[in-house]
């Protein structure tokens, strides 16, 4: 398990692209054949995924942790962005087809990822934060999410946003998580962009097609930075950190958090004439 420290909102200004891509950007998600692990140190996120072809990856405890087993004191969000796959939690079974989700609660002993139809393996990405009490795990279909259609045509950002763990759908101890797909012809997401005081955020663009790039936007909203983001790639966003993009082409991202509060409202807008 890679273990990354948090930068401060000063330190951040002075890096190179170099240093901001390898402090914020997560580029080694889904390896043939193995579960990837990343520790962040911005409220202990944890930033996974899973990419099983002919054989079963089970999700176990790491040294970080110092736990019996890996949510001993953690839940975890999943979302399947591969083929179809099965998740097995404690010898019961979740069928996972492309973008359906799935909630882990605190306390499952056993996870197993897997992939069902080989010719088009599964993706597992996930995400897992600190617990303090026990929810049971559920299966999300997409059809089941809470939608939010935002955005325009004119604005080049016309979106749905799927929300599937949230106080108003999966219940959880801290983790929201969900996922946003803009529409063909639109490339900005998070416009008027804002900052969450209370939350952390990690954004994971995927479905970028082949010769296209998406451009994250981080940093103080008076002054910001950019890295240049490829499919299947994830971005570490702190508390302090304005969170947004536009690609060359439309793409759909999963956004999840975690932090003081579940409240999806609790954000801090930034007028565009702020921004720098």
């Amino acid at each position: 398990m890679e273990t990354r420290y948090s930068v401060d909102n000063i330190r951040y200004q002075r890096m190179t692209t170099d240093e901001l891509r390898s402090s914020f950007l997560v580029d080694h998600l889904f390896q043939h054949e193995e579960i990837t692990l990343l520790y962040s140190n911005v409220d202990r996120v944890i930033i996974g995924s899973a990419a099983p072809v002919e054989r079963k990856l089970t999700l176990s405890s790491a040294g970080e942790l110092a736990a019996e087993f890996f949510t001993q004191r953690r839940e975890i969000g999943v979302i399947n962005v591969g083929g179809s796959g099965k998740v097995t939690v404690d010898g019961k079974e979740f069928s996972m087809e492309n973008r359906e989700g799935l909630y882990i609660g605190r306390g499952s002993r056993v996870i197993e990822l897997e992939t069902t139809a080989h010719q088009s393996p599964a993706l597992f990405y996930f995400l897992s934060y600190p617990a303090h009490c026990d929810y049971p795990t559920v299966h999300a279909k997409k059809a089941d999410a809470e939608a939010v259609h935002l955005g325009s045509k004119n604005e080049a950002n016309e979106r749905t946003i799927y929300k599937y763990i949230h106080p108003g759908g999966i219940q959880s101890c801290q983790l929201v998580m969900g996922f946003t797909e803009l529409a063909r012809g639109s490339v900005w997401n998070t416009m008027p962009t804002h900052t969450h005081e209370r939350r952390m955020e990690v954004y994971f663009y995927f479905d970028i097609p082949d010769g296209a790039v998406a451009f994250h936007l981080m940093g103080k909203p008076s002054e910001t930075r950019h890295i240049v983001i490829r499919n299947r790639q994830a971005v570490i966003s702190p508390s302090w950190s304005i969170h947004a993009g536009a690609g060359t082409s439309n793409y759909t991202f999963i956004w999840g958090m975690g932090g003081e509060n579940q409240d999806f409202g609790d954000v801090q807008h930034v007028d565009l004439e702020n921004l720098k």
